[in-house]
């Protein structure tokens, strides 16, 4: 279970966002489902406490044929916006994945594409093709205004 409020941008202006920090939630799967929804509560908590944000941008999960692992995913995307809206009341933006890569130019483009354009929009020499860069990638998204109108 990994959760995705990875990333911490900072808007001067959508056009000259800054990355201020980036990572991944993870879990251990030897852990319980609830066990694992605590990690990601406190660990949201603390990232919500630190830096404040005014806004939180998600990912609108996509399973296509596998169910089994919408369980848990949901679970933990509940537990996200919980944290948000109890802490900060932030009610998240839903983000579908085709979307936001539209709006980087390409609906279709792969991670190390996507981690191409997050790079260079930030100036980054390397960037780990990782679940980081599709965060990073729904950060900016949300940041220069792209809604879906979920939820």
């Amino acid at each position: 279970m990994t959760a995705s409020l990875d990333l911490v941008l900072e808007e001067v202006r959508a056009e000259d966002a800054k990355l201020l920090e980036y990572g991944t939630i993870e879990t251990s799967k030897e852990l319980t489902t609830p066990q694992r929804l605590l990690t990601i509560e406190q660990d949201m908590v603390e990232l919500i406490v630190e830096f404040q944000p005014d806004n939180v941008a998600l990912e609108m999960p996509f399973f296509g044929r596998s169910i089994k692992a919408a369980g848990g995913v949901l679970q933990a995307f509940g537990v996200i916006n919980l944290v948000c809206y109890r802490e900060m009341g932030i009610e998240p933006v839903y983000l579908h994945q085709s979307s936001w890569k539209c709006h980087h130019r390409n609906g279709r483009a792969k991670k190390d594409e996507v981690a191409s354009v997050v790079a260079s929009l930030f100036e980054l020499e390397t960037l780990p093709i990782d679940d980081s860069v599709d965060a990073i990638g729904i950060g900016y998204a949300g940041l220069c205004g792209l809604r879906n109108n979920i939820g």
